[in-house]
């Protein structure tokens, strides 16, 4: 008696492989013959100028203010509540889009660091950041 023949369920991968293996020589052959594209850039006349230096305010843990101007050197001239806006509104008449950036020492309370914030407000200075420390990982 003779068994009768059984249908293997199975998938046989062998040609995708070579195929897959073709096209990888094809694609390996032909990318260095490629030439990449050129971009045009558009020109414009304000871009090419180089960002301004931030003006920075410290508030020490004292409450003490001091203001440091990166663009004229980076030193630190103390100065009062009163003056302040005045100071800003000086440099910023030398250079409108200079950004001004508060470094508040982590000790001070947060008040004094917002009533700084307010003041620039009232003053109008568009651009004001908080200037931090980044956090040293382990």
């Amino acid at each position: 008696m003779r068994r009768p023949r059984r249908l293997k369920h199975e998938i046989n991968v062998v040609p995708y492989i070579d195929v897959m293996l073709v096209l990888l020589v094809i694609f390996m052959v032909t990318a260095p013959m490629i030439t990449p594209a050129s971009i045009e850039l558009p020109s414009v006349g304000k871009a090419s100028a180089p960002p301004v230096e931030p003006l920075e305010i410290i508030v020490k843990a004292d409450g003490a203010m001091a203001m440091r101007d990166r663009a004229l050197g980076g030193a630190e001239v103390t100065v009062g509540r009163l003056e302040l806006a005045e100071r800003i509104k000086e440099a910023q008449a030398k250079h409108p889009d200079q950004p001004v950036l508060i470094a508040g020492d982590k000790n001070v309370k947060y008040e004094a660091v917002l009533n700084v914030m307010d003041e620039l407000q009232r003053a109008q200075v568009a651009k004001i950041g908080l200037l931090v420390q980044p956090k040293q990982r382990r």
